[in-house]
C-alpha cells in the first residue's frame, strides 16, 4: 500500500494567520509548532522556498510522524483542526461504579480470610470477583477506589 504524502497549500490569509501565532500573543506550545510545521511545509504560491520534512525535524524538536499527522489534518479537516489539541478517541467503562465501591468498602471493613492477618489488594480484587460484583478486576483499580473513599 503506498504512503500517502499530503501537501500543504496555504491562502494569503492562512499564512498571515499562522505567522501572527508564531510570532505575537500567548499560544501553547503544540499550537505553535504545529504553526511553525504548516508554515514550513506550504507548497503554495505565497511560500518563498520549499523545505523538506527531515529539515524540519532538524530545527523543530518534532518527529516526521508529527509533520505527517499536522499535514494530514490540515488537509483532511482544516487548518482549525490542525492547530488545536486532539481530544482522546478512547472510551473506558468504568468498572468501579458505586455499587461496586460500597461493596468494596463494605468488605474491606470485614474480616480477612482464614489465614490472613488483613486484607491486601489482590485478596480484596479476588473476592470481588468470586462475589461476581465485576467480571475481573485489577489490585490497581481495588487501590484506587479505596484511596478515593479515605
Amino acid at each position: 500500500m503506498p504512503e500517502i504524502r499530503y501537501k500543504v497549500t496555504l491562502s494569503k490569509a492562512e499564512r498571515l494567520e499562522l505567522e501572527q501565532i508564531t510570532t505575537r500573543g500567548h499560544h501553547n506550545s503544540q499550537k505553535l509548532l504545529n504553526a511553525l510545521i504548516l508554515l514550513k511545509c506550504d507548497e503554495g504560491k505565497f511560500q518563498d522556498s520549499k523545505v523538506t520534512s527531515q529539515a524540519i525535524v532538524d530545527v523543530l524538536p518534532v518527529s516526521l510522524k508529527k509533520i505527517e499527522r499536522v499535514k494530514r489534518r490540515f488537509v483532511e479537516e482544516g487548518i482549525d483542526a490542525a492547530l488545536e489539541k486532539r481530544k482522546a478517541e478512547r472510551a473506558h467503562m468504568r468498572k468501579a461504579d458505586g455499587d461496586f465501591e460500597a461493596h468494596l468498602v463494605a468488605l474491606s471493613c470485614g474480616k480477612p480470610p482464614t489465614g490472613h492477618g488483613r486484607w491486601s489488594l489482590r485478596l480484596l480484587a479476588d473476592r470481588m470477583v468470586e462475589l461476581q460484583h465485576v467480571d475481573s478486576i485489577s489490585h490497581e483499580t481495588v487501590r484506587r477506589v479505596l484511596k478515593k473513599t479515605n
